[in-house]
């Protein structure tokens, strides 16, 4: 017996779609197969704050701070939803900002990348490049990240697993959940 696709979670209208989740979820990996699917540009938001701050992430948090960082993502966030379909990979702390939250849920549809803590901590020791990693432990500050910010990334629109699985296979996913 063929099992039928599960109904959309939300019906896409052609407003951005920004991935929201933890650092690991596959945002920037899947964004850019989401959005190749789509035909549609695929922005990733870490390289818009980079480009406009003239420096690496991880040099913003060495030496202003994460608040500096912070303040430069939800500006750049907020230029980014000019209403133009594309696909958005933001970091996995942009939609803890309430402004910012807010924005995308008005504006946007929000899909949430929800992988479990042993996937992200797989993801993440691949490249260290992660401030809020450096001298911890990966699996005890996903696990102190994810409590905090899984209520918030449940008010995405859409949520979808992110398990380690081929990337197709999750833009499958999303797309299904959209009603494409």
């Amino acid at each position: 017996m063929l099992q039928s696709p599960a109904p959309p979670q939300a019906v896409w209208t052609g407003q951005p779609i920004v991935l929201v989740g933890l650092m690991g979820a596959g945002k920037s990996t899947v964004g850019r197969r989401l959005a190749l699917r789509l035909r549609l540009p695929f922005v990733d938001a870490d390289t818009e704050i980079e480009q406009a701050a003239g420096m690496t992430i991880a040099e913003m948090f060495a030496q202003y701070g994460e608040q500096y960082f912070r303040d430069g993502e939800r500006r750049v966030i907020a230029r980014l939803m000019d209403g133009a379909p594309k696909v958005i990979a933001t970091g996995g702390g942009a939609f803890v900002n309430q402004e910012t939250r807010a924005l995308i849920l008005t504006e946007a549809m929000a899909v949430w990348l929800d992988a479990s803590i042993e996937v992200l901590v797989e993801r993440v020791r691949k490249r260290g490049h992660r401030p809020l990693l450096v001298g911890k432990d990966p699996a005890q500050v996903l696990r102190e990240l994810a409590a905090v910010r899984n209520p918030l990334y449940a008010q995405a629109h859409v949520r979808v697993p992110s398990n380690n699985v081929p990337h197709d296979v999750t833009v499958r996913a999303i797309l299904e959940a959209i009603g494409k």
